[in-house]
């Protein structure tokens, strides 16, 4: 994941002491489990389950044998995918949170992990865990696989292999009205009032814009910081900043829960402008489960249960063509 911070959903305080309560419970400090009693009829999954700001919907997704014989024998005699998502505490909607329902973990992240587990034919277990422990779960073998927006880098892969899936993108959320269009010349941005949250990927992406502009004899960017999210977006709504510059899911989320309110002006690889980004199904390395994570995905892009997931949680521009294993991930000097 890259340094991020975006929109969270606050857990609800029944949920926060059955959190706990999993948390004590558990083998691996920080985790807790979902199993899923999930109800869908055998070749189906219901996405966006009990994720009320987004539509519920249905989808086949047969087995396919070919792509099972491909999972590990260990993972085929315990009959289940284990998911790991590392959303404890709060949650990070669209991509996966606890849903309306304070039980299910919803949102994008873990819905493709059931997609993929019905394309092998398993049952899905999601395991929701602080972000380190959802490492700890992939290290053990607890976890076999992280759907949890975990970025490709070349460090990562010392350990983890990938299988992405998804564009590490970060947007420029505009009103409605504005006029701004960004296709990654900063020139438009020149002059502009321009939130971003301190700390994070975007910040430096910003900055780097800023000094280009100026070294180019702009005026640069005036660089906006606010305390939360909900400072950015009223002062965007307020006309106080032009524009807020974060994760694409994060801009799509406040897309979703506004209606036209607000809009995409553009967006740009998380990982700058030599590298495309991107999100990746993450397994332990030399586990022997990547292959089959990478022909389950492309399977759903194939056969267009894939784009109807991303168009679900808002997200169709961020999709990949194909998957691909252990793809060029963020370099080293760029973690």
């Amino acid at each position: 994941m890259s340094a991020t911070r975006p929109l969270r959903r606050p857990f609800g305080r029944a949920l926060l002491a059955a959190s706990v309560a999993a948390l004590l419970a558990s083998t691996l400090t920080g985790c807790g489990s979902d199993a899923e009693a999930s109800g869908d009829a055998e070749g189906t999954v219901t996405i966006a389950r009990a994720a009320g700001d987004f539509e519920q919907t249905t989808l086949d997704v047969p087995v396919q044998d070919e792509i099972r014989a491909k999972v590990p024998k260990a993972i085929l005699d315990k009959g289940k995918l284990v998911i790991g998502v590392g959303a404890l505490p709060d949650g990070f909607p669209p991509l996966a949170y606890v849903g309306d329902d304070d039980e299910t973990i919803t949102g994008a992240e873990p819905d493709l992990g059931r997609l993929v587990a019905a394309v092998l034919g398993l049952e899905p277990e999601v395991v929701n865990a602080t972000w380190d422990n959802l490492f700890v779960g992939i290290d053990s073998g607890a976890t076999d696989v992280g759907f949890s927006n975990i970025t490709d880098t070349e460090k990562r892969k010392e350990t983890y292999d990938f299988a992405g899936y998804r564009k590490d993108d970060v947007a420029f959320a505009v009103k409605s009205d504005s006029t701004l269009e960004f296709t990654g010349d900063p020139a438009p941005l020149d002059g502009l009032k321009i939130a971003v949250s301190a700390g994070t990927n975007q910040e430096k992406i910003l900055v780097e814009f800023s000094n280009a502009l100026k070294k180019a004899g702009g005026k640069g960017i005036d660089i906006k910081y606010f305390a939360d999210s909900t400072s950015q977006w009223t002062a965007l709504d307020s006309g106080q900043i032009d524009a807020y510059l974060g994760p694409n899911p994060a801009v799509a989320y406040q897309q979703a829960q506004t209606g036209d309110k607000y809009r995409t002006a553009g967006t740009y690889s998380g990982a700058g402008s030599s590298l495309q980004g991107l999100i990746a199904a993450t397994t332990k390395k030399d586990s022997g489960l990547v292959e089959a994570v990478a022909d389950a995905i492309n399977f759903l892009i194939e056969n267009g249960q894939y784009e109807k997931w991303l168009a679900t949680y808002n997200l169709s521009n961020e999709a990949v063509e194909k998957s691909e294993i252990n793809p060029p991930g963020l370099p080293l000097d760029n973690q």
